[in-house]
C-alpha cells in the first residue's frame, strides 16, 4: 500500500503544501495510467456484487463466521506486516478490518494490492474470521481496485475540520467524519418519523408549486426568475401554505406538504435561502388541536430517532415530551420586559413606549407607521424570545401582523395564532385559519399598502385564493414547522450549515 499521502511528513506553508499536493496528484495518475497500460483500468468496472456492508457483518458475526462475503468501501487505512497486511475499509456504515496475505491472494495480487493508495474504492471476496485480538474481520480471498483516488484524502491526523472547507467539499467531510455521515441518516430518519406520524393519523401528503406569480403565505423577500415560453415573472415559493388551504377547500380535510422553500434574505447559523418545511392543515381545527400536534410530531420524532424525549442540544437539557408551557404574547413580554401592553390603548402610545424602551432596531418597518402590534411583537422579540429555552408556544399574535388568521373571539385586535420556541429560536408557527373571504380580501389589500410604504416582506395579493374561500372553506387549523431547526435541535448541531448536505455558499472566486 503506496504510503505517499499518510501525514507522516509536516508540511510548513501553503506553498510546499500546494507542492506536495501536485506531486502526490502527479504519482496516483501515473499509477493509473500503468493499471490502464496493463489492461487493469479501474473505470471500466461497471459494478460489484455488495452482499454485505460492515455494520451487518460484525452485528451478525455469529451467523456469519467462517461464510464468504463480498463487500466494497474506501480504504481508510493500512498496516503492513511482511507477509500479510490489515486494512480499514470504509463503506456507508462504517468500517471493517480486512485481512490479506499472498497465500490466499497469490503473490502477483498481493504486491498489486500494496501500491494500492489510501482513499482508493475497493471490493474484497472472503470469509468473516475474528482475529487473535478479537477484532471481526474479513479475510481475503479476491481483492478488484472499483475506482482509483486520484486526490489523496485530508491527511489523517487533522482531517478535514475546517467548517468553510467542510461545507464547500461535504463529500470529503462525510469520507472523514464519521458523525457528519450519521447526522445526515438522522436526518432521514427524522423526516420519516414526521411523515409517519401524520400519514397514521389519515393525512394526505401533496405536492404543490414551486414556481408560482404570486409570492405568498408568509411575510419574506422571494426569488424572482421567468419563463421564457410564457414570457412571465414568477416567484420561487416562500411558503406553500395558499395552495395547501386551496386543498382543503377542496375536501381534502388532512392535508401536508414536506418539500423546500426559498427565502432570498439573510444567511447565518439558522437561515439558509432554501430549506426544508413541513406544513399541514386540518378541516374542522383550530389553533389549540395544532399545539397539540406540534408537541406530539416533535417528541414522536425524538423517540424514534434518540431513543428519548429528552435530548441535549449545546449542553442544554430539552424536553420535548408534552405538554408544552403555553404563554400569551402580551403575558410573555410582561414576564421578560416588565411591560404590560394590556394597559396600551392606542398606537400612539405604543410608539412612545417604543422610543422610551429602544424598540426601534426590532421594528420592520419605520416608527411612524408602526402599530402597536408591530410594537409589541418588537418588544417579545427584543425581551422575551431569547428567554424560551425549554419548549413553549406564545400564543395570541396581534391581528395586524397575523394577515391570514382568525381573530381572537371578543378581541380584534389579536388573532388565535401561535409560534412554537425552543433554545429561543422559532420552530413552528400556526393559525385558526381566516376563513371569511371578505375579511381576507380586507386583509390582503391593507398588505399590499404596506408594500407600498416599503415593505417588501408585505404578502402578495392572491386573488384566485380569495375565490376559493368564496367557494367555502371549513374551519381549519394550520401550521408550518422548520424541519431543518427541528434536525438541528435533534443533532446537537449548532448551524443549519451542518444539516443541510449541500449548503448555499458564495463562489470562492467571487
Amino acid at each position: 500500500m503506496s504510503q505517499e499521502d499518510t501525514g507522516a511528513t509536516d508540511i510548513i506553508d501553503e506553498e510546499s503544501a500546494r507542492k506536495a499536493l501536485s506531486e502526490q496528484q502527479m504519482v496516483r495518475r501515473e499509477k493509473l495510467a500503468r493499471l490502464q497500460a496493463q489492461g487493469c483500468d479501474p473505470f471500466a468496472i461497471v459494478t460489484w456484487n455488495q452482499t454485505h456492508h460492515s455494520m451487518e457483518i460484525k452485528e451478525k458475526f455469529e451467523e456469519l463466521e467462517n461464510k464468504d462475503v463480498s463487500i466494497a468501501g474506501r480504504v481508510m487505512s493500512f498496516r503492513d506486516i511482511g507477509k500479510a497486511a490489515f486494512m480499514d475499509l470504509q463503506d456507508r456504515d462504517g468500517r471493517v478490518q480486512v485481512y490479506l496475505n499472498a497465500e490466499a491472494l497469490g503473490a502477483d495480487i498481493y504486491a498489486q494490492v500494496k501500491t494500492w493508495d489510501l482513499g482508493d474504492i475497493i471490493g474484497v471476496e472472503g470469509y468473516v474470521f475474528k482475529t487473535r485480538r478479537g477484532e471481526i474481520s474479513v479475510h481475503a480471498k479476491r481483492m478488484v481496485l472499483l475506482t482509483k483516488a486520484i486526490e489523496p484524502l485530508p491527511e489523517k491526523f487533522h482531517g478535514l475540520k475546517d467548517p468553510e472547507q467542510r461545507y464547500r467539499r461535504r463529500y470529503l467531510d462525510l469520507v472523514m467524519n464519521p458523525q457528519v455521515m450519521e447526522t445526515f441518516k438522522k436526518r432521514t430518519q427524522i423526516i420519516r418519523a414526521v411523515r409517519e406520524y401524520l400519514d397514521d393519523r389519515g393525512y394526505i401528503e401533496v405536492e404543490t408549486p414551486i414556481l408560482s406569480t404570486i409570492a405568498s403565505g408568509a411575510a419574506a423577500r422571494p426569488f424572482v426568475t421567468k419563463s421564457n415560453a410564457l414570457n412571465l415573472q414568477l416567484y420561487l415559493r416562500i411558503a406553500t401554505e395558499l395552495y395547501l388551504k386551496r386543498c382543503i377547500v377542496g375536501g381534502m380535510e388532512r392535508v401536508y406538504e414536506m418539500g423546500k422553500d426559498f427565502r432570498n434574505e439573510g444567511i447565518d447559523i439558522r437561515h439558509n435561502p432554501e430549506f426544508t418545511m413541513i406544513e399541514l392543515y386540518q378541516a374542522y381545527a383550530d389553533y389549540n388541536d395544532m399545539m397539540e400536534l406540534c408537541e406530539n410530531i416533535c417528541a414522536y420524532a425524538a423517540q424514534k430517532v434518540c431513543g428519548s424525549t429528552t435530548v441535549t442540544y449545546q449542553g442544554t437539557e430539552i424536553r420535548f415530551a408534552a405538554p408544552w408551557r403555553r404563554l400569551t404574547m402580551i403575558d410573555a413580554v410582561k414576564e421578560y420586559g416588565n411591560i404590560d401592553f394590556s394597559q396600551v390603548k392606542t398606537d400612539e402610545e405604543a410608539r412612545a413606549l417604543a422610543t422610551e424602551k429602544g424598540l426601534t432596531d426590532e421594528l420592520k418597518k419605520k416608527l411612524k407607521d408602526c402599530s402597536k402590534g408591530d410594537i409589541l411583537n418588537a418588544a417579545f422579540e427584543k425581551y422575551a424570545e431569547k428567554e424560551l429555552i425549554q419548549p413553549t408556544f406564545i400564543m395570541d399574535y396581534p391581528a395586524d401582523i397575523s394577515p391570514l388568521t382568525k381573530q381572537k373571539p371578543g378581541d380584534p385586535t389579536m388573532t388565535e395564532r401561535f409560534e412554537a420556541f425552543v433554545y429561543g429560536r422559532e420552530l413552528g408557527n400556526a393559525y385558526s385559519e381566516l376563513n371569511d373571504p371578505i375579511v381576507q380580501n380586507d386583509r390582503f389589500q391593507q398588505q399590499a399598502k404596506e408594500r407600498e410604504l416599503g415593505d417588501d416582506e408585505a404578502y402578495m395579493f392572491d386573488e384566485d385564493f380569495v375565490s376559493s374561500l368564496e367557494v367555502g372553506m371549513p374551519p381549519t387549523g394550520g401550521m408550518g414547522i422548520g424541519i431543518d431547526r427541528l434536525i438541528m435541535f435533534l443533532t446537537d448541531s449548532y448551524s443549519i450549515r451542518d444539516i443541510i448536505l449541500f449548503p448555499t455558499m458564495k463562489p470562492i472566486n467571487q
